[in-house]
């Protein structure tokens, strides 16, 4: 394991950037940022599309380790290159940001309120291609819909079994049980998932740390618990659907949690800005998610 990479992420001042948009994902984020479904053939061309997008933004003046802890990153991102390097060589090097990846295949079917995730039957292949990059540690996404204890049990039984696999590969795992923030009983389900994360966290041995990503909470504060345990890195906060300004003034409300914004990091960016506003829009939001993020 990079030490210089552990000791950025456990005591860094910023926050995650999260490129990490998959398949499912990736053309809403390129209509957000001006790219029209029209514009493109099929999803190679989509691809290449949202690998320009992310480049603009990882070579932009503005994206810096200075701010910026870490990034997160999609399969077809690592993979790929950026300004000669490959993306997660590129984030370290070039930036000093330190390198994720994104392991999960996406949600299966709802059951008993929760999505977990699918079957990674590549899972071991992918992290040693990971290690091989370079990178650092990876992230995988379940969704809670309602504060059904079985569903909770679920998502937060297959997360860390995964993870386990994840840290004898030698690579930190990010365990992010996203509470949906349109839950009819979010602060319930919330309630919830902290307990049985709890639960789970004590059953780690030292050196088995882990970083939570987490819904930013409906009672400020509540995450404080899950700061303070010693298997846990950092928690950081997804922003979930609300806009910059909302999940700014949510995690500020806060202290401790750092974001982990992937919408709110590039809202306002548009294809068909000049480098000058490109770079000034995302400076303007990487300033404030800072601020946010070191409250």
């Amino acid at each position: 394991m990079n030490q210089d990479m552990l000791a950025k992420v456990r005591t860094g001042r910023g926050f995650v950037a999260a490129l990490d948009q998959s398949g499912g994902s990736t053309p809403t984020a390129l209509e957000r940022y001006g790219i029209q479904r029209s514009a493109y053939i099929d999803e190679a061309a989509m691809f290449d599309l949202v690998h320009a997008m992310r480049t603009r933004i990882m070579t932009s003046a503005a994206f810096t380790g200075d701010r910026i802890l870490a990034a997160i990153l999609f399969e077809k991102t690592m993979e790929r290159q950026v300004d000669g390097l490959g993306a997660a060589e590129y984030l370290w090097t070039r930036k000093h940001v330190v390198p994720f990846l994104k392991v999960d295949q996406g949600l299966a079917q709802e059951a008993h309120g929760v999505k977990t995730m699918k079957p990674m039957p590549g899972l071991d292949a992918l992290l040693e291609r990971a290690r091989q990059h370079g990178v650092f540690g990876t992230k995988m996404r379940s969704v809670v819909l309602t504060a059904d204890p079985a569903g909770v049990d679920a998502v937060v039984a297959q997360q860390f079994q995964i993870a386990r696999r994840i840290l004898a590969a030698g690579l930190v795992p990010i365990v992010e049980p996203e509470v949906d923030i349109h839950s009819a009983d979010k602060a319930d389900a919330e309630s919830l998932l902290q307990t049985v994360l709890l639960h789970h966290l004590d059953t780690l041995e030292d050196g088995q740390d882990v970083l939570l990503k987490l819904t930013l909470p409906e009672q400020d504060g509540a995450h404080q618990v899950l700061l303070d345990h010693p298997r846990v890195l950092r928690v950081a906060a997804l922003s979930g659907g609300y806009t910059r300004e909302e999940a700014d003034s949510r995690l500020a409300r806060n202290p401790g949690v750092i974001a982990s914004f992937s919408r709110a990091l590039t809202e306002g960016l548009a294809a068909g800005m000049s480098d000058e506003e490109f770079d000034a829009t995302l400076d303007a939001s990487i300033a404030s998610i800072y601020a946010a993020s070191t409250t």
